[in-house]
């Protein structure tokens, strides 16, 4: 687990993982060590499904993934196609029966579900299926795609899927499981990654990032395509492209923030980007100072880049405590406040007297940026420098962050120098929308940038009432 910024609170990321193998022997285990992996994405609750002959078994829980299984539950799953789901969900109140993957019974078929990403349709539609006689059990939009999915399900499963995701909105990266098939679905936009990897034997694994590949012997095959569904069964691998916009606005905080250093993203490696963040970061906001620190773990790369860039050595001067578990996940404020000092401590010999270049991912709030400065003054920094690896945050996101209204953005209601005021520090540089995609090496043409510009991929709702009371 590597949140420590302000995001702490206003993910939204879930990791989806599948694997078809048929016969393939303890599947339901590598789907453990692939959402371990992706820890990362989501650690309020965990789920698996597997199916063999038209059975489904499933097993989902709040917690990590190693809270919610062991190995008499996973020698339970037997399967040949098997997909798991890790969720990071902060709206309203959690609730254990929102876990996924979901799962569907209709027409004497089971469909599993598990969705990373938000939909801006989801009341619309969920109104009308509840018009039509549908029931929802859950408070996630993700069972507004299974119900479409059983709506849809008359036309047979290719073309329900292909029904079902034209007419969904928003961003979505899918993993379904029917008919003994594995599908998975990413949206027209591509705003949320998935990427196809295969094993020794043949074995097709999909994957949030491609990270998890590794830990199932799996080597990376390519991304899925914007508006491409594949299909995986005995057959192998069917690519079907449901949408064929030229389009492309991938989730720019999937290298900022959200994905793990050592993925790559769209044929973009996630460590060498934020390495390059930093480097741009040291150009165009210098500092004089003694170190170069990070807030670990989600600005550590960029430090290292800054540190690089500038000739200012790096030093670790603040300590993660990596045995919290689940502490930070409270929705209470107080909580969240009082866990920066849980998970965070200053080594007071490194700070202690010395200019600080501190170097986080983002700024949103504010509040933990300013807990996280007056540790360090509290143990003797003379001067502390703050560089944050994206540009101010400043728009509400609709497409899987739960960022608050606008007015509680930092860095929508103040200047640069009232920021600078409130986190308490000498001096304040955020990178440059320019000089983040630089970093990543795409365009703005094929990033979604509209937290810091307001210029969304797609029509939003002007006040956000499409929202469901939990996202995924």
């Amino acid at each position: 687990m590597h949140r420590n910024s302000d995001w702490d609170k206003l993910s939204e990321e879930c990791g989806i993982f599948g694997i078809y193998g048929a016969g393939y022997e303890n599947i339901s285990s590598s789907i453990y060590y692939g959402l371990t992996a992706l820890q990362h994405r989501g650690q309020e609750s965990a789920g698996i499904a597997a199916e063999r002959d038209g059975k489904m078994r499933f097993h989902k829980k709040m917690g990590l993934v190693r809270e919610v299984f062991d190995e008499s539950i996973l020698d339970k799953m037997e399967g040949d196609v098997a997909i798991g789901h890790v969720r990071y969900s902060t709206s309203g109140e959690s609730y254990e029966i929102n876990a996924q993957p979901l799962v569907v019974n209709y027409r004497k078929q089971s469909i599993a579900l598990a969705h990373n990403g938000n939909l801006i349709n989801a009341k619309s539609l969920r109104e009308e299926l509840e018009e039509k006689g549908s029931i929802f059990q859950t408070s996630t939009d993700s069972e507004v795609i299974a119900y479409l999915m059983a709506r849809n399900y008359r036309m047979g499963l290719k073309e329900a899927v292909k029904a079902t995701a034209g007419q969904i909105e928003g961003a979505f990266a899918l993993l379904i499981i029917c008919e003994g098939k594995l599908i998975g679905v990413r949206d027209p936009n591509g705003l949320r990654p998935l990427s196809v990897g295969v094993m020794e034997g043949g074995e097709y694994v999909l994957s949030s990032e491609s990270c998890a590949f590794d830990l199932v012997g799996a080597r990376f095959l390519r991304d899925v395509l914007p508006g491409e569904m594949v299909i995986i069964d005995e057959n192998g691998l069917e690519s079907v492209v449901y949408d064929k916009r030229d389009t492309k606005s991938l989730c720019s905080f999937e290298f900022v923030y959200f994905a793990r250093p050592d993925s790559v993203i769209d044929g973009k490696s996630v460590y060498m980007s934020r390495i390059e963040a930093g480097r741009i970061l040291a150009k165009e906001h210098p500092a004089v100072a003694d170190i170069v620190m990070a807030v670990p773990d989600s600005g550590s790369v960029a430090a290292l880049g800054y540190s690089q860039e500038s000739g200012i050595p790096y030093a670790q001067g603040l300590i993660k405590n990596k045995y919290l578990g689940r502490t930070f996940i409270q929705p209470n404020q107080k909580l969240r406040e009082q866990a920066v000092k849980l998970k965070l401590s200053v080594v007071k010999e490194v700070v202690k007297g010395r200019s600080v270049v501190l170097v986080d991912d983002s700024i949103v709030r504010g509040t933990t940026s300013a807990r996280i400065v007056a540790m360090l003054k509290d143990a003797g920094a003379r001067e502390i420098h703050f560089r944050v690896s994206s540009p101010p945050v400043t728009h509400s996101c609709y497409f899987g962050i739960d960022t608050p209204d606008e007015r509680q953005l930092v860095g929508a209601v103040h200047s640069l120098e009232s920021v600078k005021e409130i986190i308490g520090v000498d001096s304040l540089g955020y990178i440059s929308p320019g000089g983040l995609m630089e970093s990543i090496g795409m365009d703005r043409s094929g990033l979604c940038g509209a937290c810091f510009s307001g210029n969304y991929p797609m029509e939003v709702p002007s006040s956000g009432g499409e929202f469901l009371f939990e996202k995924n």
